[in-house]
C-alpha cells in the first residue's frame, strides 16, 4: 500500500511540474521558431493561402483546440482557441469543404460513419461557452462537402439525468 501511495505522490508531483514548465503564451509578432519553442510541435500543420496554421489539437477527451497563424513573413499573426460556436458558425452547409473545416477548427475528436446516414460525422467535443459539455457534429459527404452541422450534449460526460442509459 505504501508503494502505491509513493507512486501516486510521484505522479502528482510530475504532473504539477509539467504545468509549471509552460511559460507565457506566444505573442503576436513572435517568430515561428519562438512560437514552437513556447507551445511545442503542433499535431497538424495546414496551409491557408500564404499563411501556415499550426494546430494544437487535444486528445480524445480534450475540449479546447488552439491554432497559431503564421504569416508569410514567418511571424505569429494570431493564436486562438478554435472550438467555439463562433468558429463553427463560419462553416457553411453546401459551401464549406473538408479542407475548410480543417483550416477553421482543425481535426475532429472522432470520426463516425453512421449506418443510416450518407455522410461521415466529424465530431468535436468542446466546452460550449466555457460551461457546457457539447458535441458539434459536422456532416461531410463523399465529395468532401459539408452538408450540415448539429450541436448537442457530449454524451462522453453526461451519464446521468435525462440521458441515462444512452451510452
Amino acid at each position: 500500500m505504501r508503494h502505491l501511495a509513493k507512486i501516486f505522490l510521484f505522479t502528482c508531483i510530475l504532473g504539477l511540474s509539467g504545468c509549471a514548465m509552460f511559460g507565457p503564451p506566444p505573442a503576436v509578432g513572435d517568430t515561428e521558431a519562438q512560437t514552437v519553442a513556447k507551445l511545442g510541435q503542433p499535431k497538424s500543420v495546414y496551409a491557408d493561402g500564404n499563411d501556415k496554421l499550426l494546430a494544437y489539437e487535444p486528445g480524445y477527451f480534450g475540449q479546447y483546440s488552439y491554432m497559431a497563424r503564421i504569416g508569410p513573413d514567418g511571424r505569429l499573426k494570431s493564436y486562438d482557441q478554435v472550438w467555439t460556436m463562433e468558429r463553427f458558425g463560419l462553416l457553411k452547409p453546401d459551401v464549406s469543404t473538408r479542407n475548410d473545416v480543417l483550416r477553421t477548427v482543425g481535426a475532429p475528436t472522432e470520426v463516425v460513419k453512421y449506418a443510416r446516414s450518407p455522410y461521415i460525422a466529424w465530431n468535436y467535443g468542446f466546452k460550449e461557452a466555457g460551461v457546457w459539455n457539447s458535441m458539434m457534429s459536422v456532416y461531410i459527404d463523399n465529395q468532401g462537402i459539408v452538408r450540415k452541422l448539429e450541436n448537442g450534449p457530449d454524451m462522453r460526460y453526461d451519464r446521468g439525468g435525462d440521458h441515462a442509459g444512452m451510452m
